[in-house]
């Protein structure tokens, strides 16, 4: 069966191709990136809208930013403290339900659901 395995090489070929393609542009793309962050900040500093430290900052964070995005299987960092997370009901006003309430919920849910499934 040698056409399997000229098959299996071309597709492994193909892979390596892609990945180095897409290495590339989004090399070219960030590089791109660097240089509008870089003007932009060249042109605030020019105005004296913020300083050469804050216009260094800008760009790295702009560049991690849009690392960040472009390898999303990244390990997250970390944080000094949790991330706040506000829920809200139907009425856009924060829930203060206790963990009891919470439990109390999900299990009429689950009961009003089996009752349904009854049916």
């Amino acid at each position: 069966m040698p056409g399997f395995g000229d098959l299996v090489q071309k597709a492994v070929y193909l892979g390596v191709g892609l990945a180095s393609y897409a290495g590339e542009k989004a090399s070219k793309t960030l590089a791109e990136l660097r240089t509008e962050a870089q003007k932009l900040a060249d042109e605030m500093v020019k105005r004296g809208e913020m300083t050469a430290e804050e216009a260094r900052r800008f760009v790295d964070d702009a560049l991690r930013q849009a690392q960040a995005v472009s390898t999303p299987n990244a390990p997250p960092k970390q944080h000094s403290e949790p991330r706040r997370i506000e829920i809200l009901d139907e009425d856009d006003e924060p829930v203060q339900d206790s963990a009891d309430q919470l439990r109390q919920r999900v299990k009429d849910l689950q009961e009003e659901l089996r009752r349904m499934q009854q049916d």
